[in-house]
């Protein structure tokens, strides 16, 4: 199991960039708060060696979703579920917050 799950998304003002994430951290079998964090605490988390996984709402209940990696383009690092190297994040279905 990973060691966060990010529930959900905030993209700047294009819709190309993610600036927030929300985030939980797995502690045995649970699921734990939800902080929001910067985009650059999770490339951070996850450069120390963190892993990170997508979770989605299914039903009432949350479901382990994909695994997300950090790719570099240009010289810049993007949080992805797939790694092809398009500059701009992507993490699939996660629903954005306000």
């Amino acid at each position: 199991m990973a060691d966060y799950g990010i529930t959900g998304v905030k993209y700047d003002s294009i819709g190309k960039h993610i600036e927030w994430v929300k985030v939980g951290e797995f502690t045995g079998s649970s699921f734990g708060i939800r902080e929001n964090w910067l985009r650059t605490k999770v490339i951070s988390e996850f450069e120390k060696g963190k892993t990170f996984i997508t979770v989605l709402k299914h039903g009432d209940r949350l479901k382990k979703g994909l695994d997300i990696s950090i790719v570099t383009v240009n010289g810049k690092k993007y949080i992805r579920t797939d790694n092809n190297d398009k500059n701009s994040d992507n993490l699939k279905d996660i629903p954005e917050f306000p």
